[in-house]
């Protein structure tokens, strides 16, 4: 009897703790699911986000094979010039080398004529360096920028390379309430990365131009009309842009263009609101932009 007593003790332990080590194992897959799950969402939104990341680089990578495109076509046109000069240049040796043919004036002639045509033929190399430098620095700084605005709506700020240099453009919304030229709180901290990349860049001057659409402009303030109200907004950016983060203010120009220079139809409320912009145009300094032709003279 006594026996029989002890093993069913020993059966009641034993399943006790059986019970006890089940229950420690369950407890332990639950957590190693939960961690399995919170591990899958992490690698989902990651793989979302360099999916996007993938995007925007092609969209980059695309729209810089335009501008490749472009400047490929301009530089075989003025390689095909420089070929031309050469061949000349080779004419005029060849007419030269003859002096029993040719006068005395005759000869002093062609070798001025040669001297300018040496002169236009290192302008063009000059020019061809200068082409794919710039291009090469307007790439440095949009990619610059779009690190620095990576955080901010992409319906606020577009930044692109338009007819050689480099445009922001920040929608209305962002930067102003309705029908007024006081800067927003948003809109501050988004200038401020925008001038930390131009502090960066001091051999480029800043233009900065404001849009509108073309609604009759209605308010009780001074201002006449939407032309009036572009310009204000155009010198309210400057002047944060000098306050409040340091911009030179002999580097920029403010100016209003109003509803004449639309970026598409008035045709509707989104078109409209596609308009009402301001747009900071980063542009080579023209004392050396004009230095550079000179050089050529």
């Amino acid at each position: 009897m006594r026996k029989i007593i002890l093993f069913s003790l020993s059966v009641l332990l034993f399943a006790s703790c059986n019970k006890k080590q089940l229950a420690q194992l369950n407890k332990e897959k639950t957590d190693l699911q939960a961690l399995l799950d919170k591990s899958k969402t992490d690698c989902d939104a990651l793989t979302a986000k360099l999916n996007n990341d993938i995007s925007d680089l092609k969209n980059q990578i695309k729209l810089k094979d335009g501008d490749v495109t472009n400047e490929r076509a301009k530089l075989k046109a003025l390689e095909d010039e420089l070929a031309y000069l050469k061949r000349t240049n080779t004419n005029l040796l060849d007419r030269l080398s003859d002096l029993s043919i040719v006068s005395k004036d005759g000869a002093e002639s062609i070798k001025k004529s040669l001297d300018a045509l040496n002169r236009q033929s290192s302008y063009i190399q000059d020019l061809n360096s200068n082409l794919r430098r710039k291009d090469s620095l307007n790439l440095a700084l949009v990619m610059n920028l779009k690190r620095s605005l990576e955080n901010v709506n992409d319906q606020d700020v577009n930044v692109e390379v338009k007819k050689g240099v480099v445009y922001i453009s920040l929608s209305d919304k962002m930067l102003f309430k309705y029908g007024s030229y006081d800067i927003t709180t948003q809109a501050e901290t988004v200038l401020g990365k925008i001038a930390k990349v131009v502090n960066d860049r001091k051999d480029f001057d800043i233009l900065v131009e404001g849009h509108t659409d073309n609604m009759p402009y209605n308010s009780a303030s001074a201002l006449e009309d939407n032309w009036d109200l572009s310009a204000k907004r155009a010198t309210s950016v400057v002047r944060t842009l000098q306050k409040k983060y340091g911009v030179a203010p002999e580097r920029m120009t403010a100016g209003g263009r109003g509803e004449y220079v639309p970026k598409v139809t008035n045709s509707d409320a989104s078109s409209r609101s596609t308009n009402r912009r301001t747009e900071i145009v980063i542009l080579p300094k023209l004392d050396q932009f004009f230095q550079l032709f000179e050089a050529g003279k």
